[in-house]
């Protein structure tokens, strides 16, 4: 049973759409135009779906799990080093439990939170985790902005016209890796409460241990078990920038399984600077009032932390209808 007691789904109706991604970008006319529809409708359906065919090497994906696994299993001393609470702090490294959190609900996981554009940053160990790190985010921004193209074009834009709008030339986008230690490390709860994600779309790509679940028609459903495949997900700006549309996904991660779980997540978002309301181009085109109060995104990050501590959301902030 889920935490508000709806049950877990696995029926086989229920598996998240998928988008290939190489239709998008080297398909026929005809196959673009499909799959543009297509991406419309999971965003507008489901707030998700799952990418294959994107291009990343499986090597590269094994070589950052292995890598991460490698930091993760650094002394806590030597992890320490990577400490930070702010946001936008370029380098966050958690061991468990922040003190200050008043929300009692979250459960367990490590975590390390690299900004990683448009300034790359990085631990400068493991040897080699950021070398590696470089060319896995350079690879991951590359099918992000493709998408988001994509997505444009599903609402009726031109490829560029979110880019343009929202500044993704300068956009902010981080490399977050999750580490779910195994039974054998920690017997305690281990996973992630129900929450969205701040930006436009998020990359979320799993070690193989299962765990990440979506909220669809109020039952949560686990991630399609499609072999070397990303999640994508909906994002909070994605949501007021197509006017409510376009919905944020929420989700959550549950580890039963006893083994170790390894996440490498791909939030990416307007720039800082960027204020970020609903498209005024959309809401002429379908003759309707804003539904969320524009805001720069450096400020949303901000509330967003403060709130989730808080056990409340940013979105609660800005929304209007």
């Amino acid at each position: 049973m889920s935490s508000n007691g709806a049950p877990t789904s696995l029926e086989p109706q229920d598996r998240m759409p998928v988008i290939d991604y190489s239709l998008l970008t080297s398909g026929t006319a005809d196959e673009h135009s499909r799959v543009i529809q297509d991406i419309g409708k999971a965003c507008e359906d489901w707030g998700c779906f799952m990418l294959v065919n994107h291009g990343i090497p499986e090597i590269l994906i094994a070589e950052m799990m292995h890598m991460s696994n490698e930091f993760f299993n650094m002394t806590t001393e030597e992890k320490l080093e990577f400490e930070a609470h702010d946001v936008l702090d370029p380098i966050r490294c958690s061991t468990g439990f922040n003190p200050e959190n008043k929300n009692k609900d979250l459960l367990w996981r490590e975590y390390l939170r690299l900004i990683v554009h448009p300034d790359f940053n990085c631990p400068h160990k493991p040897r080699g985790f950021s070398e590696l790190a470089s060319i896995y985010v350079k690879k991951t921004r590359m099918v992000a902005m493709e998408l988001v193209k994509g997505v444009s074009e599903s609402l009726g834009f031109e490829a560029s016209y979110m880019n343009e709008e929202l500044n993704l030339d300068s956009g902010f986008q981080l490399l977050a890796i999750n580490y779910y230690p195994s039974l054998l490390e920690f017997d305690g709860k281990r996973g992630l409460m129900p929450h969205t994600d701040h930006g436009l779309l998020t990359l979320l790509y799993e070690n193989g241990v299962p765990g990440l679940e979506v909220l669809q028609n109020g039952k949560w459903i686990g991630m399609s078990d499609v072999p070397n495949a990303f999640a994508i997900l909906n994002s909070d700006h994605m949501e007021i920038f197509s006017n409510g549309k376009y919905k944020s996904k929420l989700h959550r991660t549950v580890v039963n399984d006893k083994r170790t779980r390894i996440t490498l997540v791909n939030p990416n978002g307007p720039s800082l600077d960027t204020t970020v309301g609903p498209s005024s181009r959309l809401l002429e085109h379908d003759k309707c009032l804003p539904r969320y109060l524009p805001m720069k995104y450096s400020e949303y990050l901000k509330l967003q932390t403060k709130l989730t501590m808080e056990g409340k959301h940013a979105f609660d902030k800005i929304r209007l209808l």
